[in-house]
């Protein structure tokens, strides 16, 4: 049973016609948008935006109209995947360096619905995945320097390209650090310290922003809902 599939399966009959609706990153998302071109009919009277590349190519290849995010003031519903996430629904998405596009996308909806299955799910962060804030250049050694001493311990990279020669840079210009701690601070506080460090744009800790988990189980899926 591919769990994915199945939460995004639920996800996919929380859409209404006429929704605005936003769709983030990776294979759950893909599912989503397989589950969308079965109805039609209620399909064609979304409209829908997305932060991502690759759910853009293949919402275009199936036929849906994709919408601008600079045209955005509000969404209905808004639907990603993450690399983790505890049980207060605070979760990371350090993979693939849009966070700021997603995390727009995010606090525009009314409601921000995690999607994936069960190992994403954990009681607290791990301290396995890291911390990403996109930076613009010119500050990169001035916010090193600072989070080094506001996460005590911390192991800071920049991010390298696979392909290229140099650092990654972010569709915004910007450079990406990895920040990875020894043990995670009251996540309250994170956001607050690091964001105020001049230079850095965003991280990648959606914190308080999720409203909603569907989780793909053996058992079936789960709804982990924060408004209950």
């Amino acid at each position: 049973m591919d769990l994915k599939k199945e939460a995004a399966k639920h996800a996919a009959t929380l859409i209404q016609p006429n929704m605005t609706i936003g769709l983030g990153a990776g294979s759950t998302i893909a599912h989503v948008v397989n589950f969308l071109k079965e109805d039609l009919s209620k399909a064609s009277t979304l409209k829908i935006f997305t932060s991502s590349f690759t759910t853009k190519q293949l919402l275009i290849n199936e036929g849906f109209m994709v919408q601008d995010i600079s045209s955005a003031k509000t969404l209905d519903i808004y639907f990603d995947g993450c690399d983790q996430f505890d049980k207060d629904l605070n979760a990371l998405k350090s993979g693939g360096g849009i966070h700021t596009h997603e995390k727009l996308l995010a606090t525009m909806a009314k409601e921000f619905v995690i999607i994936g299955d069960d190992t994403k799910q954990v009681q607290q962060l791990e301290t396995k995945y890291p911390l990403v804030v996109e930076l613009i250049p010119e500050s990169l050694q001035h916010v090193i320097h600072t989070i080094e001493s506001v996460l005590k311990g911390a192991t800071i990279k920049l991010r390298m390209g696979d392909k290229q020669d140099g650092a990654v840079i972010t569709r915004n210009g910007n450079y990406l650090i990895d920040v990875f701690v020894q043990q995670w601070p009251p996540l309250a506080e994170v956001n607050p310290a690091v964001r105020s460090i001049t230079g850095v744009v965003e991280t990648s800790l959606f914190y308080g922003i999720a409203a909603r988990a569907i989780i793909g189980t053996k058992e079936g899926v789960i709804v982990v809902d924060k408004r209950k």
